[in-house]
């Protein structure tokens, strides 16, 4: 069977320096502007703890802080378990890289928080929007020039798509719509973290202007287990982001991820910085 071309981009292959420490490299299938895309390195992140050996339980909450551009080519990863408690397990995670001098260089900080999940009363408090289905919706087959990571996804907006005028009359946030992966693949905690950070910036929308814009931290919720993820296999996701507050040059947006039978999967809150 093929390799999906996400699992290449995660592609990490254990060292010899000490446990949890791994290599990878760039894709330029998932690349960004000038670097790689944000969600991409998410997901790394993640399967780095998802491969450690000592791992306990499914991720519930995952924290990335994007302190430098990765520059294309090798990285290292180190996935430590800092504190394991009966039903949860706090790791730190960091990506390097070698600077100019040939020492390695932090471009990448996280925290992830795994645990062991109970049967427990539920309830989705957010319900999904009612919004007509993916096969009632077009593709978007446009997106920024140099931008390799949206050809990877089958994106269909109902509401807020990037503006086609930059004339500054924006006048909300708010993006709503359908997405999987272009080429089939199940559905999983990695790909659920980098579709979580696949909503372009929303001062884009809301200004209509498209000033340089850039995550500087994301913290992703994960609401289901594998079982629910099971469920979804290569179906959509109806993803829906809003801005709350523009501010001195940073401003902070949220996101949800539903599958299409409603189940709430994860929600997410970034800052993001922006330039006039």
């Amino acid at each position: 069977m093929t390799q999906h071309i996400f699992d290449k981009a995660l592609a990490l292959h254990h060292s010899d320096i000490r446990v949890g420490h791994f290599t990878g490299m760039t894709s330029p299938d998932y690349w960004n502007m000038v670097g790689p895309f944000g969600g991409t390195t998410a997901a790394v992140v993640l399967q780095s703890v998802l491969r450690h050996p000592d791992l306990l339980g499914a991720p519930i909450a995952l924290t990335v802080n994007y302190a430098a551009a990765i520059e294309a080519g090798a990285f290292d990863v180190q996935a430590t378990a800092v504190r394991t408690n009966r039903s949860t397990q706090h790791w730190t995670v960091q990506i390097t890289q070698a600077g100019a001098s040939g020492a390695p260089q932090v471009t990448t900080t996280a925290t992830v928080v795994t645990a062991v999940r109970r049967d427990t009363w539920s309830l989705n408090d957010l319900p999904m929007p009612a919004v007509p289905g993916p096969g009632q919706v077009e593709r978007m087959t446009i997106g920024p020039k140099g931008v390799a990571w949206i050809e990877r996804y089958d994106m269909r907006p109902v509401r807020g798509t990037v503006p086609t005028q930059w004339d500054g009359s924006g006048d909300h946030s708010e993006t709503l719509l359908w997405l999987r992966d272009i080429d089939p693949r199940p559905l999983d905690f990695p790909a659920l973290a980098a579709m979580s950070d696949m909503f372009f910036p929303r001062v884009w929308l809301r200004r209509a202007k498209p000033v340089p814009a850039g995550t500087v931290s994301i913290t992703t919720y994960f609401h289901a287990d594998a079982a629910q993820l099971a469920e979804v296999g290569t179906g959509y996701l109806l993803g829906r982001a809003v801005g709350q507050q523009f501010q001195n040059g940073f401003f902070d947006q949220s996101a949800q991820l539903w599958s299409e039978a409603g189940a709430l999967l994860a929600t997410s809150n970034q800052i993001v910085y922006f330039k006039e």
